[in-house]
This record gives structure tokens, C-alpha cells and sequence, in this order.
């Protein structure tokens, strides 16, 4: 019988870097809902670069409005490294912050997407599909 099934999401490797602790573990989870068990978590853009460099997520899902560096600064600094391999990772920002100046710097950082909190498990896994070009079981 023909499997019809696509790819599974049990490899992929995601970086989610959110401030709130409380929504950090439900979004974790909800990704764990979805299959996926490769999970890193950051607090803060400087420590979501730390993480990146390290473990080479294969995306990430971050939040904009974040101290001591920002969604936006994290966003900058990746999209400046010279390996294309890390730079050109996908980001997908979680917001509740829809101020035009501030789209308009993520988009001009080519941002990959952004989902409003707290994302759906169906809104995350769209974005994951999208990002990495596969439709995932």
C-alpha cells in the first residue's frame, strides 16, 4: 500500500525565544504536541544568537519586544554572519506588536513570517511548512 503520508517533524530542530517563561513552556509544548522534539529555548535575543551558533536550529520561532536584545537586534546580527547557512535561517516572529515601523524593519530584515500570540498549533505548523519548503505530517 502507498504511504501518503508526509515527512515527519521528529528531526526538525526549533530555537523558540520568547521573555515570558509561562508562555515560552506553552508554546514548547505545543510544539511538542505537534512532534516535534528537538526543542531549544532562549530568553532574549543574545542568548537565542549563543543557542543558534551552537545547536543550528532549523528554524526559529521569536519574540520582537524582548531586554536586554531585542527580536529585531537578534534578527539584524543573524542576517549579518557571513555563514549563509546561518544567516539565511528561518525566523518567524510571535507578536502582539503590529506597529508599521516595526513590520516594516522585520520585513526589511526579510523576516520569514509572523503569527500573533499565543500561535495555534495548526498557525505554527503552517508557518513551518512555509518556512521549510515541505508539508510535514
Amino acid at each position: 500500500m502507498l504511504d501518503r503520508r508526509g515527512p515527519s517533524l521528529d528531526f526538525i530542530r526549533i530555537l523558540v525565544v520568547e521573555d515570558d517563561h509561562g508562555l515560552c513552556d506553552v508554546i514548547a509544548e505545543t510544539l511538542r504536541f505537534l512532534g516535534i522534539r528537538h526543542i531549544r529555548t532562549a530568553n532574549d535575543g543574545g542568548e537565542a544568537f549563543e543557542e543558534l551558533i551552537g545547536q543550528r536550529p532549523d528554524m526559529v520561532l521569536c519574540d520582537i519586544d524582548m531586554e536586554p536584545v531585542s527580536g529585531l537586534d537578534f534578527l539584524a546580527k543573524l542576517r549579518g554572519v557571513a555563514d549563509r547557512d546561518v544567516a539565511e535561517t528561518p525566523v518567524v516572529f510571535l507578536t502582539g506588536n503590529t506597529e508599521e515601523m516595526t513590520v516594516m524593519r522585520a520585513k526589511e530584515l526579510a523576516v520569514n513570517g509572523f503569527l500573533a500570540k499565543p500561535p495555534r498549533a495548526g498557525t505554527i505548523k503552517t508557518a513551518i511548512n512555509r518556512c521549510l519548503g515541505t508539508v510535514f505530517d
